[in-house]
């Protein structure tokens, strides 16, 4: 089969070829998937220059969520076809035409979702719903200033921050961006953070600020967003995509009240594996329901991984960039 491999840790994803590789068998309890897509997602970019907490030996295959079909079941691996379509993620070895994944982490796909959408979905929505609902405690009415609203766990949050009944602010530095957010979400309001943002925040929220505020970016943007964060406020810490990790003197949140909250998605279904099933399943109910939905930027085919990691670190996705290598 076809796969992207990581062959070298280097920059400029230098270290990175589609190569021929052995199909992989899956072993007991595991389940073969033949890939119909996988999204790109930020850690996966991280980890071909090695700055991800997570190491893998090398060579290794990319890609955290897929989408597609059973082709075939490893001892003990009930509950699953040969045929039924399918969404899972793992760690690793989404970006090739076949992944194995353990029975249990893969679920139906939802019908109203297209594989593309279905492969966006998940740890997009997964790390929404971990900061929203489990570390920030989201109530409605809440004002939710979101940073890097046009990118894939920024979009998730504000789609999934209106489903629960919060006010959102949609921030970027792109005004075509956030047009484009507010065509397809409908944010209360829109920010262009270039030149500064925290007047514009208390201004749209009655000088309190931002009840909770939710950023992937770090760098410049976190050490603004103290500024116009809310008595008993929620800061959630979800990434660092500007390349600057930031830090805070704590009288700062003395003063103001405010909590700084880190979220890790997967490592909180890790360390507490019961509420990490409760979070799939209320994300998944809400695909199958229609509450919420992804948003695909482009779906593009495998030979073309490179073009879709470079809309990513290029933040010129709105959305997710998705690999078919059914293409």
């Amino acid at each position: 089969m076809r796969a992207l491999v990581v062959e070298t840790l280097a920059p400029d994803f230098a270290g990175c070829a589609v190569r021929e590789v052995p199909t992989p068998q899956p072993g007991p309890g595991q389940v073969l998937v033949r890939v119909r897509a996988a999204s790109v997602n930020f850690p996966d970019l991280l980890m071909t220059r090695g700055e991800y907490q997570f190491k893998p030996p090398l060579p290794f295959t990319p890609g955290l969520d897929v989408s597609g079909e059973v082709a075939a079941l490893g001892e003990g691996a009930t509950g699953w076809s040969v045929g039924e379509a399918v969404v899972g993620g793992a760690r690793l070895g989404g970006f090739a035409e076949y992944a194995v994944l353990a029975a249990e982490a893969l679920k139906p796909k939802p019908a109203r979702l297209s594989f593309g959408e279905a492969a966006a979905y998940g740890a997009a929505y997964l790390t929404a719903y971990v900061a929203l609902v489990r570390r920030a405690r989201l109530e409605p009415g809440e004002w939710v200033l979101v940073h890097g609203a046009a990118g894939g766990v920024g979009l998730a949050a504000v789609d999934l921050a209106k489903a629960l009944g919060a006010r959102v602010i949609a921030a970027s530095a792109s005004d075509a961006k956030l047009a484009e957010v507010q065509r397809l979400y409908a944010p209360d309001a829109v920010v262009n953070v270039t030149g500064g943002f925290r007047e514009r925040v208390k201004a749209i929220t009655g000088g309190r600020g931002a009840d909770v505020i939710y950023d992937p970016v770090g760098g410049d943007v976190f050490d603004e967003s103290v500024r116009c964060i809310a008595f008993d406020g929620r800061l959630l810490v979800v990434g660092f995509t500007s390349g600057r990790i930031p830090t805070v003197s704590v009288n700062l949140p003395l003063i103001k009240g405010f909590s700084v909250m880190g979220v890790r998605a997967g490592e909180y279904g890790r360390q507490f594996p019961e509420k990490g099933r409760e979070n799939a399943q209320a994300v998944w109910r809400m695909a199958d329901e229609g509450v919420i939905s992804p948003h695909v930027h482009a779906e593009l085919p495998l030979d073309r991984w490179r073009e879709a990691f470079e809309l990513l670190a290029g933040r010129k996705v709105v959305g997710k960039a998705v690999l078919r290598p059914d293409l």
